[in-house]
């Protein structure tokens, strides 16, 4: 008895090896794909890593089943300030491409894009813009907030796309076809911006806010921003910006100023409390989305969401309008 066990152990044993044998042989030789359909193979996604959520979103859109992207920074997070860990160089290494704004905006990740741009494909998409077109500060430091500026974010945006095509030649109609969709949403969101806007009273056609992100879109839609902190929250903040923000406050009587989703809002609270000091009534406007966009799955986490939000926050608070 003892025998024939193990004589049959040894069959089955056999015959499991021989079936292992054959899959194998069938993966190598392309007759068995992931899906265990013969002769195909599945189509690859290409995979898309970003900094920011205004490159994610607008990019899954236009990438639609044909892209996987994954946004390294999140609600809530400051790119000026933003250190990579480990978990994001892995991240950085398993896609096919990279995406990242530019014009030092993610200041910190130089180096890393450097590197890994040795391997793989990695593109600033900002510095598409035509230099002449981008906003400077007294230091001549270049604005990084490009993206809200609509057509230039068209420019930045039409780039990546490019790349995607490079990456796959078989579905540049497709992707071209999404992008024109997407666009004529953001020339819809930009007309629908425009017309809001010019109904802010002149005198009244100030916004301050936490650090100074919005100088393309006051450039747009005339409006003068006052920016407590430089371009960069890295910038330091002094009694002097403060006070000779509340000046300008009292001058026009502007009724609000907002704070910052991804930036501390003490500054502005110290503006509020010296205008009060001063006479002046100021109210908090509202939460204002600028180096990041709102949570994922909400209307503020897509770039069109997030931008409508800010438009809309921004009349009201300045017009006195009620929501």
């Amino acid at each position: 008895m003892k025998n024939k066990g193990t004589r049959r152990t040894r069959i089955l044993i056999g015959a499991a090896i021989l079936s292992l044998l054959l899959v194998l042989s069938a993966c190598a030789t392309g007759e068995v794909d992931q899906e265990g359909a013969a002769g195909e193979q599945p189509d690859k996604k290409i995979r898309v890593v970003t900094t920011i959520g205004q490159i994610a979103e607008p990019i899954s859109v236009i990438g639609g089943d044909r892209v996987e992207v994954l946004s390294l920074m999140g609600p809530g997070v400051d790119p000026h300030l933003y250190n990579a860990t480990q978990g994001d160089i892995k991240k950085l290494d398993s896609g096919d491409v990279i995406f990242y704004s530019g014009l030092h905006l993610e200041g910190n990740m130089t180096e890393i894009f450097e590197q890994i741009g040795k391997n793989k494909p990695v593109l600033a998409i900002a510095d598409a813009i035509p230099k002449d077109q981008l906003l400077q500060d007294d230091t001549q430091a270049t604005d990084p907030h490009v993206w809200f500026d609509i057509d230039l974010w068209k420019t930045s945006l039409d780039s990546a796309v490019e790349k995607l095509k490079s990456l796959s030649p078989d579905d540049a109609a497709y992707f071209e076809e999404n992008k024109q969709k997407y666009f004529a949403q953001l020339d819809e969101l930009q007309a629908e911006a425009k017309d809001k806007l010019s109904q802010v009273p002149e005198e009244q056609r100030i916004m301050v806010t936490a650090h100074d992100a919005f100088g393309y879109f006051g450039r747009m839609y005339g409006l003068e921003v006052v920016g407590l902190q430089g371009l960069s929250t890295e910038d330091e903040i002094g009694l002097s910006d403060i006070n000779g923000t509340i000046d300008i406050l009292l001058q026009h009587k502007v009724p609000a100023v907002f704070v910052e989703s991804s930036v501390n809002p003490a500054s502005i609270n110290a503006v509020i409390e010296g205008a009060a000091k001063n006479g002046l009534n100021l109210k908090l406007g509202g939460e204002l989305f600028s180096d990041a966009m709102g949570e994922a799955g909400t209307t503020e986490g897509t770039y069109i969401g997030m931008y409508r939000h800010n438009v809309e926050t921004i009349y009201h608070a300045l017009t006195g309008s009620g929501e």
